[in-house]
């Protein structure tokens, strides 16, 4: 029975994303980051279980592929869909918000037969794209000149799409050692974004994409030199 444990969490992300999705839909954002957030835990454990019980398989790897399509990537799709509906008078321009569906679809694909990408990232991660995308109607009631902007959607969805099939190094939070020097921006990352996320809950979740992206230029700087 225990080879099934994995793909039981799996698909327990791909229903979590589904029923985000509805949730969205239906302008609840608040439930669709729980959603969002569930999702995000059991694709982190579906493959922790999987190698503490040593029952890795391909269907697994193929399911999880699935499972992210749905969760990080229809679902933050949807989410700039909506918004763009409620900013926009042109009847298909919102459908635009799509691009980071099928991006995040192509991320997943190159991501299962990219060899490089065994410990780290190359390309923005889905799940770390998609609670940048989630977090925007929370910014958009507090900021809504800055974010419930056409152009600004429009150009979120293509800058963040780009992102996530680019040649980009990012790393992952794998640890192969716990030393401070080999992990240094690591750590650093860690601490600050727990010291935003404590202060500013979801609103701090832009920073810490932004911070994400700049720890991880300085930590292949440095392993470079």
């Amino acid at each position: 029975m225990r080879k099934y444990i994995p793909n039981t969490i799996t698909s327990l992300n791909l229903f979590s994303g589904c029923v985000g999705i509805l949730f969205v839909l239906k302008g609840d954002y608040l439930s669709a980051f729980y959603c969002v957030l569930a999702s995000g835990i059991f694709d982190f454990f579906d493959g922790l279980v999987a190698r503490l019980l040593k029952v890795k398989s391909l269907i697994g790897k193929e399911l999880d592929s699935l499972a992210d399509v749905i969760s990080f990537g229809f679902l933050p799709g949807t989410i700039v869909f909506t918004m763009l509906r409620e900013v926009s008078s042109l009847e298909y321009l919102p459908y635009l918000g799509f691009l980071i569906t099928v991006f995040s679809a192509l991320r997943l694909a190159k991501f299962n037969i990219d060899e490089r990408q065994t410990s780290d990232f190359i390309g923005v991660n889905t799940p770390m794209n998609t609670f940048l995308i989630v977090s925007l109607p929370f910014i958009g009631q507090i900021y809504p000149q800055y974010i419930y902007n056409v152009y600004v959607l429009i150009s979120i969805a293509i800058v963040t799409s780009l992102l996530l099939v680019s040649e980009l190094k990012l790393f992952s939070m794998k640890l192969s050692s716990l030393k401070w020097e080999l992990n240094k921006y690591k750590y650093i990352f860690l601490i600050v974004s727990l010291i935003l996320v404590l202060g500013l809950k979801i609103l701090a979740i832009p920073a810490v994409f932004v911070l994400y992206i700049f720890f991880s230029v300085l930590h292949f700087k440095k392993l470079e030199s």
